[in-house]
């Protein structure tokens, strides 16, 4: 993908290394239709590039708004034997998971 574009189009292949990436299982029509998504995307970043933000201070977060952080106090804990019984999959005294590593990721 070339940033440089002012309409970019990103390539099947950079559509498809996306889709590889975010863990997408997508056939050729998927792959184009994504194509498509993924260049209006592009756009409107394009766009947002392009603004003059000379002299705006960056903030945090738009609102002034705080979070309550409430004090963390331990409460009480479940037993072993029922939060296994709550998980969907175990191997052995521990809940098994998906890999999430592997195949390119970090």
């Amino acid at each position: 993908m070339n940033d440089s574009d002012s309409n970019p189009m990103p390539s099947i292949e950079d559509v498809a290394r996306v889709a590889m990436l975010s863990r997408l299982a997508l056939d050729a029509e998927g792959l184009e239709a994504a194509r498509g998504d993924l260049a209006a995307i592009l756009r409107h970043v394009a766009a947002i590039r392009s603004l003059d933000v000379e002299g705006v201070e960056p903030l945090p977060r738009p609102q002034d708004t705080v979070n309550r952080l409430a004090d963390d106090e331990p409460g009480p804990m479940l037993d072993r034997d029922v939060l296994l019984e709550l998980a969907p999959r175990t191997e052995g005294p521990f809940i098994a998971v998906p890999k999430v590593l592997g195949e390119g990721g970090a």
